[in-house]
């Protein structure tokens, strides 16, 4: 797993390639599809939940 100083060097290249705004465009959508995905994750482990209480009563 990289350190900190390899991560401060890809963010530089990154900025560099893409510019700052591009950049926080990309987190920002990035942080939409991970809260996405899990609340898709949540809505199928509570669904699956309620099928197997309703197969065992």
């Amino acid at each position: 797993m990289p350190g900190l100083p390899e991560l401060l060097i890809i963010l530089v290249i990154v900025v560099l390639l893409f510019g700052v705004g591009r950049v926080s465009k990309i987190g920002g959508e990035l942080g939409q599809a991970i809260g996405n995905f899990r609340r898709g994750v949540n809505e199928a482990s509570a669904a699956d939940k309620a099928n197997k209480e309703e197969q065992s009563a």
